[in-house]
This record gives C-alpha cells, sequence and structure tokens, in this order.
C-alpha cells in the first residue's frame, strides 16, 4: 500500500503545485488523471524520490519514502515523463547501461538480464538497432524495461502513452496491465481513455488537489440521464454555451453534434439522452469540481468557474 497524507510542494514564487494530497493506492493498477499543470508529474518525481516536497509523508509497505529514498529506490520502477537515452547506443547497449546506473545486478550476469528484459517488452527484435531509430512506443517500452529491472513492487508511469500511435498505445496497454499483476502501478496521465481502458479505480487531481477519487463505472453511473446530445447549427453555439454546460462539441460528417450537462434532466429541445463517458465525467469533474453521488476527496476544492457553464465546452 502507498499511503500519501498531507502532501504539499511549494516553488519558489510562490508556486503551490500541491496543497495537501492525501491519497491511498493499493496493488493493481491505479490512475491519476488530470490536466497538464495540475501537478501530476510534481507528485510522481516525489514519490519517486528526486524532488523533495515542502511538507507531508509518504509510506509504501511501511517504509519512510521521503525519510530514507534510497531504501525505497531499491523496490521502486519509474518511467518519468520524459526519458532521454543515447541515440547512437543499440536498445542492448542502453538498457545494459541503466542496469549498471541502478545498481541492479543478476546471478546469471547483465548480458542475460539484459536480453531477459528486452523480451519482455517484445524489443528482442530491435536489440542490436540504434536507439535513435526505434519508434516512440519502441522507446517507451525500452524505458519500461529498465523500470520494472530488479523486480520492483512499485511502479511509477508519468504520461506513458503520449504522443504514441494507436497500435503502440494498445501494445502498452497490455504490457501495463501484465505488470500490475503483482505490484502497484500508479499510472499519471492526462489522457482519460488510459484511465477507461486500464484502471479499476482513479483519482483526479486538478490545481494541486485531489477532486475526487472514483472507478470508471461509478463516475459513468454518475451521469447517467444527466447528458445528453444533439445537432446545434453553428449560430445558435454562442447562445447555447452561455446558457447550457456544454461537456463535448464534436464534428460528425459536417454537423456540429453538441453534449450537454443537464444536471436536472431536463435539456432544450432536439436533445435526447446518451450514455455517458468518462471523458464526460472527467470534464464535468474540472470544471464544477464534483460529481452527483461520487465523493469529493477535497471539500476546499474551488471550482474553475461555475458561474459560466459556457465554459465546459474547452477541453482541457
Amino acid at each position: 500500500m502507498l499511503s500519501i497524507r498531507g502532501l504539499v510542494k511549494v516553488y519558489p514564487g510562490p508556486v503551490a503545485a500541491l496543497q495537501g494530497v492525501d491519497l491511498d493506492v493499493p496493488m493493481g493498477m491505479f490512475g491519476l488523471l488530470g490536466p497538464n499543470g495540475a501537478g501530476k508529474s510534481t507528485l510522481m518525481r516525489i514519490l519517486a524520490g528526486l524532488l523533495e516536497p515542502t511538507s507531508g509523508s509518504v509510506r509504501f509497505n511501511g517504509s519512510d519514502v521521503l525519510a530514507d529514498p534510497a531504501a525505497v529506490r531499491r523496490t521502486l520502477g519509474y518511467l518519468p515523463q520524459d526519458f532521454g537515452f543515447y541515440p547512437h547506443l543499440s536498445g542492448e547497449q542502453m538498457l545494459r547501461h541503466l542496469l549498471v546506473l541502478k545498481g541492479v545486478t543478476s546471478p546469471h550476469g547483465l548480458k542475460a538480464l539484459t536480453t531477459e528484459l528486452l523480451d519482455r517488452v517484445n524489443l528482442s527484435f530491435a536489440a542490436k538497432r540504434a536507439v535513435k531509430s526505434y519508434s516512440g512506443g519502441m522507446r517507451q517500452r525500452l524505458g519500461i524495461a529498465q523500470a520494472i529491472a530488479g523486480d520492483p513492487k512499485l511502479v511509477i508511469v508519468d504520461e506513458p502513452t503520449a504522443g504514441l500511435d494507436p497500435e503502440e498505445r494498445l501494445r502498452f496497454y497490455h504490457l501495463l496491465t501484465e505488470l500490475a499483476e503483482q505490484r502497484t502501478v500508479l499510472l499519471s496521465t492526462h489522457i482519460v481513455e488510459d484511465v477507461a481502458v486500464l484502471c479499476p479505480q482513479f483519482a483526479v487531481i486538478r490545481g494541486g488537489r485531489l477532486v475526487a477519487r472514483t472507478t470508471p463505472g461509478a463516475a459513468r453511473a454518475a451521469l447517467q440521464r444527466r447528458i445528453f446530445e444533439g445537432v446545434v447549427s453553428p449560430a445558435d453555439m454562442p447562445e447555447l454555451r452561455a446558457t447550457r454546460a456544454v461537456t463535448q462539441t464534436l464534428l460528425v460528417e459536417g454537423r456540429h453534434r453538441v453534449r450537454l450537462y443537464e444536471p436536472e434532466g431536463t435539456p432544450p429541445p432536439g436533445f435526447e439522452a446518451v450514455q455517458p463517458s468518462l471523458e464526460d465525467a472527467y470534464l464535468v469533474l474540472m470544471r464544477l469540481g464534483e460529481l452527483p453521488g461520487v465523493e469529493q476527496i477535497d471539500a476546499t476544492a474551488t471550482p474553475l468557474d461555475r458561474r459560466t457553464p459556457e465554459t465546459l465546452g474547452a477541453r482541457p
């Protein structure tokens, strides 16, 4: 169990990147969902022992992460958002170099371990190729190979699927799911699909505060009979945004299809109830700070804008 209590990080300025985060993360896959700049990467770096918080505590399986980060790193695998490689090295050489830096050993030697890790992330075919020739997904898989070296009990991945094409993303999903079977995997992302596909539980962070902790199913259920969709002409959009809570505007076959959040279940004429998506739930949480029937973690979190529901139309 990863236990976070009262975590605060204030940068010079001052800029409060984290404002009292409390969160328990169980074994398995857990998602941390939020827009860019919400504090996700700051939190991930603190958990990885790379950044010192202003205050608060972090414990993993009883060990104090902040008091003894070196000890925790021996049970930690970390894939940061921006992972640097030496482009002229082959995948095999790069991974072996990273294993040496991490102090990972194997009774059969580093060469055998490197081969085993590359096979596990499906990169054996490219072991001799220069890293500069790797696709974005291949580089991410190489990053995961170093993260799981030493059989860590906690794996932290920060924005792992950003920039991947659909095929590479699906391949990465399967890899992360496999990793989560016997360890805690904390997935930080701004991509709603990542959470919908991978995470039985997730928390939403906004402005350095946790807004809610829930499940994809519960988040969607909270919006049943509250999400409506209809076709709207461009000329009518300004008035609709001014009077209704628009969650999404979609261009389908040249027509503007608009999704609305109606808490009382009374849409304007021409709109019909549709099945809520996790993206609907996320956008409502981002703008209003709450979902009906979903417990709000931080009661002091201030909604971004309760007075202008039209801001719901802007994607985070």
